[in-house]
């Protein structure tokens, strides 16, 4: 039995991965578990159905309402609090971390997992972004991190298809999100409320705001050139409206495995907890007795630039790629809170990138927050016109 710490399990990757931990009750336990800290009585509930040990949350505010759902819940957890809490309980050593969380602030726990020996399932992609040749350093064996991404996860499948040096491109499918097929123009007004209706994934806001403007596909090359070791020049992004392929990987001899499934985040989070052995996940599967259509678009990069600003960065410098993601954060933060508009947030970004110098070795961890920083700070220059 493999014991696991879930990291965000009040989120969706979380709850789906306990779903999947209760269909496998046999060939998992769960150690720990960590939240932000908002929903101190979800987390308490979890605590209690799963027997963990410890919890810990990131706001610290939040305690007193925890400690007293837990005792509610009858769970007798050790609670652990405060920004480092998160990275704590990955270095506990369990078997296998999912680092669920959202954002940058999730390569702390990232670097704990790995230099803790444990196996790291990775759905946080801002920290490989963000800290890529520090993630790379603490990886201890080949196999350590495995990708939840769904596109992630559909490339590290179809490679059992053929020999690593056979292949010829790495092909990445997007849904192009709620605004595929629009012109830039018409994209001048969009409001958060239409920008947060996905017409497949139901994700976080920040997630979803990403999606719509193809910064996450941005991130989503950016991890996919650092995971697989693959030039960016050789990572093709293709919209697949009905998110039935996840990705693709192109062979030598013209062959293209592709991975497909009704999109369900059960199914990845499942075996990048099982990898490489396959366990019921509880997602739906494509049913073959009804016709069904699936298209493939090219990517319209003048109206959604973020790809080719990610395919940039990735190649600008070792931190270029954390600009990215850190003025993205701050921007569609402003966006939501309806300070900005919505082109604005890629525009930005852009403008940001412009701005950094980029170091290009003896990368930090400290470095890496520092340029963090900068970024943060440059985009709301930006934002009030300085």
């Amino acid at each position: 039995m493999k014991s696991l710490a879930i990291l965000g399990s009040t989120g969706s990757i979380g709850t789906q991965a306990l779903d999947v931990v209760s269909r496998n009750s046999e060939r998992f336990s769960v150690r720990a578990l960590s939240a932000g800290g908002a929903q101190p009585e979800l987390l308490a509930r979890q605590a209690a159905e799963y027997g963990v040990e410890v919890v810990s949350i990131s706001d610290e505010s939040h305690v007193p309402a925890l400690r007293d759902a837990l005792s509610a819940a009858g769970s007798r957890a050790q609670v652990l609090a405060g920004p480092t809490a998160a990275a704590e309980v990955a270095a506990l050593g369990a078997d296998i971390v999912l680092n669920g969380i959202t954002g940058s602030v999730g390569l702390g726990p990232t670097l704990a997992a790995l230099e803790a020996g444990s196996t790291l399932a990775l759905a946080n992609k801002e920290s490989l972004v963000v800290g890529g040749g520090l993630v790379k350093a603490a990886q201890q064996r080949e196999d350590q991190i495995v990708p939840v991404d769904s596109e992630h996860s559909a490339m590290a499948q179809s490679l059992r298809g053929g020999k690593r040096s056979e292949v010829t491109k790495f092909i990445l499918t997007a849904s192009g999100g709620p605004f595929r097929g629009k012109t830039r123009a018409e994209l001048e007004d969009v409001t958060p409320e239409q920008a947060l209706a996905h017409p497949t994934w139901s994700m976080g806001p920040v997630v979803t705001i990403n999606s719509s403007t193809l910064m996450n596909k941005g991130l989503e090359l950016i991890e996919a050139h650092l995971l697989f070791d693959v030039p960016t020049d050789d990572i093709q992004v293709v919209v697949h409206p009905q998110s039935v392929i996840h990705s693709m990987i192109e062979f030598r001899d013209g062959c293209t495995m592709a991975q497909a499934s009704p999109p369900d985040m059960r199914l990845p989070i499942a075996l990048a907890l099982s990898w490489p052995d396959r366990v019921e996940s509880g997602a739906v599967h494509v049913d073959w007795t009804q016709a069904n259509m699936w298209t493939f678009e090219p990517l319209d990069e003048d109206t959604f630039p973020a790809v080719s600003l990610a395919r940039a960065a990735a190649k600008a410098s070792a931190t270029h790629p954390a600009v990215y993601n850190a003025a993205n954060e701050e921007c569609v933060g402003a966006f939501l809170a309806g300070k900005i508009k919505y082109l604005d947030i890629v525009t930005t970004v852009e403008r940001v990138l412009a701005d950094h110098e980029g170091i290009m070795q003896g990368l930090t961890l400290e470095s890496v927050l520092e340029v963090e920083t900068w970024a943060r700070k440059r985009a709301h220059e930006i934002l009030a016109g300085n």
